[in-house]
């Protein structure tokens, strides 16, 4: 049985109201296309302040601040029950400030597309220096800053993006190109915000599993982004420009892109990986999409509860070799969906859950919990798209009933107990699946859960090139106690082993 052990994982928040309203798609295409409305009059008042967002259960449950099973028992809406005494860490990551973001964003430009102004910086300094994560070389990538009237000039004739905190313009966002529409500083914004995104849950894995940065060898990013110019218009590579920010100097790697089933896609990409011995480890990793912050805003709005999607979530897992001791992926129980399978719900459920499950010899009741599209319902039920995590558990549940492996009687039982809540924000790939790998670790670490099944999903006609559905699932289980017999075998090894026969041979002669 080919296995991988994930040693690590953090997640992280980014609170970004400021750059939601100006440049998340809804807003910003409104704004753009009908000019100031009631929608984006309104907005400003519904948006949350940071320790709102910090007391969010949800978001504390992100960066394990609390538990899902503690985040279940939280009266709802969560919103109107704020967490008293949360903090900003949590046990996998941070929920970071705004202003802190903007200048995590200029430590992570290499092409001076970030432009912050000189007392705005100071304090961002002052501010990221106090960072468990941050260390002297990171801050001194930190510029100094510019005047504003620099950035006031930057913004009026050479196509600049201002950037906001407190409702003041602290920097702007430099065009990389005159002409090219894919280096225009919209698009750098959303790709620098992706970068810094993943550039800090890099250092919050770095941090919680004690590897130097030195020690990294592959990194796969799997964010929705596009990184390129006009002549390659997604030719990466963010993998590898947030292993140079972080400092693994020995690392290289690569995107995957598949949407929302992206990052599944990609933690199968790296465990076959460091299984096969073609890798020593391997970080998974993904940043945040501007364009998705305020996505549902209009409706938040209409039903005068806060607007909340306001933070750009992000994660890091760490892959290693089976040694034994850490939780595994299972690497021989893989579901994909075919070309053939088909669009439906009850299709694409088949193919991610139940065919893998079919073909290892398990049953729907043999995995303790199914995570896939971990929206928070708080987002998605006022905008019409209803609970998202309980119609997949729903479903499944039902797909159960049919086959037998459960009584019609007992599918709310199925759906209560092996279901998993919605906890993280509508970041696209960033609900699919991931954000339960902490959790799901730590209970199989502890014994309180044997099996778990992480589904991604992913929806190809945004593209326009084909209305096929996507999504690929894996197993996590134990780990062994075992040391994975296929595990690459070292220099070291082999040498060993030949001086142990040539020792016997001389002892023969």
């Amino acid at each position: 049985m080919a296995t991988a052990g994930i040693k690590g994982y953090a997640y992280c928040l980014n609170h970004a109201p400021e750059t939601g309203f100006h440049y998340g798609n809804t807003p910003f295409i409104e704004r753009e296309t009908k000019g100031e409305t009631e929608f984006l009059r309104e907005l400003p008042s519904f948006m949350q302040k940071y320790e709102e967002a910090r007391d969010y259960a949800p978001n504390q449950a992100y960066i394990g601040g609390m538990t899902l099973e503690a985040l279940e028992n939280s009266p709802q809406p969560w919103h109107g029950n704020r967490i008293a005494g949360s903090g900003r860490y949590g046990a996998y990551g941070e929920i970071m400030p705004e202003d802190e973001f903007l200048g995590l964003m200029d430590i992570c430009d290499v092409f001076d597309i970030i432009w912050l102004e000189t007392s705005f910086a100071a304090s961002v300094r002052e501010k990221l220096a106090a960072s468990p994560v941050m260390n002297d070389k990171l801050l001194a990538r930190l510029e100094a800053g510019h005047s504003a009237d620099e950035i006031a000039g930057e913004v009026a004739h050479k196509k600049a993006l201002p950037l906001y905190f407190s409702g003041k313009v602290v920097g702007c966002a430099r065009n990389g190109h005159e002409v090219d529409d894919c280096l225009f500083a919209y698009v750098l914004l959303e790709n620098l915000a992706c970068k810094a995104g993943g550039v800090l849950s890099l250092l919050h894995l770095l941090k919680n599993t004690g590897m130097a940065p030195e020690e990294v060898d592959f990194v796969i990013e799997c964010s929705e982004e596009g990184a390129g110019d006009m002549n390659q218009r997604a030719g990466g590579n963010f993998a590898k420009a947030i292993a140079e920010i972080a400092g693994c100097v020995n690392a290289s790697g690569c995107d995957v892109r598949s949407f929302c089933a992206g990052p599944v896609n990609a933690m199968i990409a790296g465990a076959t990986q460091v299984a096969s011995g073609a890798r020593k480890n391997c970080v998974v990793l993904a940043g945040g999409a501007i364009p998705k912050l305020y996505m549902n805003g209009r409706d938040h709005v209409k039903k005068k509860m806060p607007a909340l999607e306001d933070c750009l979530g992000n994660f890091a897992v760490l892959l290693v070799p089976d040694d034994g001791t850490n939780p595994v992926m299972r690497l021989d129980v893989l579901g994909k969906h075919t070309v053939g399978a088909g669009s439906s719900p009850q299709a694409v459920t088949t193919a991610l859950i139940l065919d893998p499950l079919e073909r290892a010899g398990l049953s729907f009741m043999d995995v303790d919990k199914y995570a896939a599209e971990l929206h928070i319902n708080e987002i998605t039920l006022p905008a019409g798209a209803g609970d998202v995590p309980l119609a997949n558990i729903k479903m499944t549940a039902a797909l159960a009933v049919t086959k037998k492996a459960i009584e019609k009687a007992d599918m709310m039982t199925f759906v209560k107990e092996r279901g998993v809540p919605g906890f993280a924000h509508t970041q696209g790939h960033i609900p699919s699946g991931v954000p339960f790998i902490g959790h799901a670790c730590e209970a199989l670490k502890a014994g309180t859960m044997n099996r778990a099944m992480i589904i991604g999903k992913g929806s190809l006609f945004l593209a326009r090139l084909t209305n096929l559905a996507d999504g690929a699932s894996f197993l996590l289980e134990p780990a062994s106690g075992k040391k994975e017999t296929g595990a690459a075998v070292s220099k070291d090894d082999i040498k060993a082993l030949l001086l142990e026969v040539l020792s016997e041979l001389s002892g023969k002669l």
